[in-house]
């Protein structure tokens, strides 16, 4: 385990050097979630009793999802993982004494949290003080606070270990563009981060909740928001600790039989 820490200490370090990367993708995500809430402002002001979270809540799904975009999106992935497999220099990290996995695992995490490090304080410090209901609220209290660090702990290690699952079919596969795209997609629709998962009909809403997906960002935006709480928020985080657990075993499983059906040219 000490090694895998040295590795994720190593990659959060480098992350932390792309700084002017990191303004531009300030200004461009702030800009991004200012033109969302005055899109989903205009529809409140037509009906508000006909949506299921109130504006301020709203706001405050879209700042903090703004703010650690990196964590919950799925399309920030690796491409000198993908470059890797694809060319075969894979092998020098089979050669290694440790486990591929575990490596890629931490790894992804670290690049996850330098980048939402870097981003996330100028977004919250200029949200906080926009006017209702425009801007980010506090949470309901402290101990709703609290679950939400959790329940976003467990939704940055449920994205890691899909992007996992990602990186292991690419060892069955010619090129990984198609699987980026195609999974891509699917988590931005089914994970409510294009339309909030409260937003869809009742009967594909019961659905997207049970998926995958929805242990990503949904719960630990709505619960932070006050849209989710009390048995429902206990539900929902037991979903998170299950898919992490069943998506884990499955990367671990793909993992292990890429790494034995690989064949690099040359030797």
């Amino acid at each position: 385990m000490k090694k895998y820490f040295s590795f994720f200490r190593l990659r959060f370090v480098m992350g932390l050097q792309y700084r002017a990367a990191a303004w531009a993708g300030v200004v461009t995500q702030f800009v991004w979630g200012v033109m969302e809430i005055l899109m989903f402002r205009a529809f409140y002001e037509a009906d508000p009793q006909a949506f299921p979270m109130s504006m301020e809540a709203t706001a405050s799904y879209i700042w903090m999802q703004q703010a650690f975009l990196a964590f919950f999106m799925v399309w920030f992935m690796e491409n000198e993982i993908f470059d890797a497999i694809r060319s075969g220099n894979v092998a020098y990290e089979l050669c290694r004494p440790i486990r591929i996995y575990h490596m890629w695992f931490a790894r992804s995490l670290a690049n996850r949290t330098s980048r939402a490090v870097l981003r996330c304080f100028p977004i919250l410090g200029i949200a906080v003080f926009l006017p209702r209901p425009y801007g980010l609220c506090a949470p309901p209290g402290w101990r709703v606070f609290l679950l939400y660090l959790v329940s976003m702990a467990l939704g940055l290690l449920v994205v890691a270990a899909f992007c996992m699952l990602i990186y292991g079919l690419t060892f069955f596969t010619v090129s990984p563009d198609g699987l980026r795209i195609l999974f891509s997609s699917a988590v931005d629709f089914f994970a409510g981060a294009v339309i909030p998962i409260p937003f869809f009909p009742g009967k594909l809403r019961a659905l997207m909740e049970l998926l995958p997906f929805a242990a990503m960002q949904n719960v630990p935006l709505r619960v932070y928001s006050g849209d989710l709480a009390g048995e429902a928020a206990a539900r929902a985080i037991g979903l998170q600790v299950f898919w992490l657990a069943v998506l884990a075993a499955a990367g671990e499983w793909l993992f292990w039989l890429g790494e034995r059906k690989a064949l690099i040219q040359g030797g």
